[in-house]
């Protein structure tokens, strides 16, 4: 017993050595359109102050399937096409999420239809909207990098996924790598609840979530604040990811809703799991984690915060980052 807490003690020292070391971080933001509309915001004037006044470098947008082809056969991604022209206006680079999966709830963003079909006709359809999505965009200039699913290979299952197929994950990563060998391929997975083993090894660079609290479902506050950032470091080198092919691909920035969301909580309950102060810890976080690159989690909320409450303190701390 003695030996395993000393063990124990070591490791948890050596995670503590590696947070030391502090690295440079490009930052970029995520986006999601439906979540803007579920807060009330219109979606393309949350984008586009966010492209002009935030002035991110890189974004990361979804082009989901359920609003992609809402009838099946009938596809039409006017809504990404008008985001990846605004961003290629700007010279902003996007990192384009396409699969059963995408950030955001319901989680599985799949068209109703398709949780009707057959297992193999399921396949079928999953297929043929990856592979519109990466014709379409495959060329366009300001794709940088694609994004094939949202944490697939997380053991447990949550949010709205009836079908979800993981078996399917590695025929859509070599279908869009067939389709177009320029541009990376980024796998992610849950940076404190998986081992990483399969999205590790599935893309050309890995990106984990950070977050640093969250609600547990039965109501309370899960902090990871002993959780020290060489823990994400010494993950990401265990399985041969280095600075360069390792991105945090959500870094909190907003409140943890487990059965509710802003337009129903109250602003004391959310600064709980948010606040000026958090959003700097976190900011500051990241930078010991040895990750290149950070997409922020959380734009659609600051600028609900600016907007609808009247409470800019969020929208001008990541200003200033980004500046």
């Amino acid at each position: 017993m003695l030996s395993v807490l000393i063990i124990i003690v070591l490791v948890y020292a050596l995670l503590w050595l590696a947070s030391i070391q502090s690295y440079k971080v490009d930052y970029g933001i995520s986006f999601s359109k439906e979540h803007a509309e579920s807060l009330g915001l219109d979606w393309k004037q949350t984008y586009l102050a966010m492209l002009d006044e935030l002035k991110p470098k890189y974004i990361r947008v979804s082009a989901t399937w359920s609003e992609t082809e809402p009838e099946k056969d009938k596809k039409n991604s006017d809504f990404v096409d008008w985001q990846m022209l605004e961003a290629a206006k700007r010279g902003v680079k996007v990192a384009l999420v396409v699969g059963q999966k995408a950030p955001r709830w319901p989680e599985c963003h799949v068209p109703g239809w398709a949780n009707d079909l057959s297992g193999d006709e399921y396949k079928q359809a999953a297929k043929d909207y990856v592979k519109y999505v990466v014709e379409r965009y495959r060329n366009h200039p300001a794709l940088e990098i694609w994004q094939v699913e949202n944490e697939p290979y997380i053991k447990f299952r949550f949010g709205e996924c009836k079908n979800f197929d993981e078996g399917l994950v590695k025929e859509e990563i070599d279908l869009v790598r067939s389709l177009d060998m320029r541009h990376k391929i980024m796998v992610t997975d849950s940076g404190e609840l998986s081992t990483w083993i399969s999205a590790s090894r599935a893309g050309d660079i890995f990106g984990t979530t950070v977050y640093r609290i969250v609600i547990t479902p039965g109501g309370w506050y899960w902090r990871y604040n002993w959780l020290p950032a060489g823990f994400y470091k010494l993950k990401a080198g265990l399985f041969g990811r280095s600075y360069d092919d390792f991105f945090v691909s959500e870094l909190q920035a907003e409140p943890w809703f487990t059965n509710s969301n802003p337009t129903n909580t109250a602003i004391e309950e959310q600064e709980k799991s948010m606040n000026p102060e958090r959003l700097q810890k976190h900011l500051d976080f990241v930078q010991h984690t040895g990750a290149s690159r950070a997409y922020l989690w959380g734009v659609e909320w600051w600028y609900w915060m600016k907007e609808k409450q009247g409470d800019g303190r969020y929208w001008e701390i990541i200003k200033k980052k980004l500046d």
